[in-house]
């Protein structure tokens, strides 16, 4: 995959911002179509791709339940999942 994507939960990264993840979908969808900068007939499906790839990257943070440190404790886990909600691997600020 492509090197300047960086893990963006915890521990690796305990603060993640919007900033973050969307610099890494830009990465993504970069590697994957090839281009860096997309020609004009291809710029709406290049940016509705970093849209759809960082409402995705943001849905997984907000879902992962990190075990055994920061706010994603096996506690944590465990009180969210008696309550039915869930633990974010990764605070953002917004």
């Amino acid at each position: 995959m492509c090197r300047s994507i960086k893990t963006l939960r915890e521990p690796f990264t305990p603060q993640v911002t919007d900033t973050d993840i969307e610099a890494a979908a830009l990465q993504y969808v970069r590697k994957i179509s090839g281009f860096r900068a997309p020609a004009a007939h291809n710029a709406a499906a290049f940016e509705a791709a970093v849209a759809a790839v960082t409402e995705a990257t943001r849905t997984l943070l907000d879902q992962l339940v990190v075990r055994g440190g920061g706010s994603g404790s096996v506690a944590a886990g465990q009180a969210a999942a008696s309550t039915g909600a869930t633990v974010s691997g990764a605070q953002r600020e917004r």
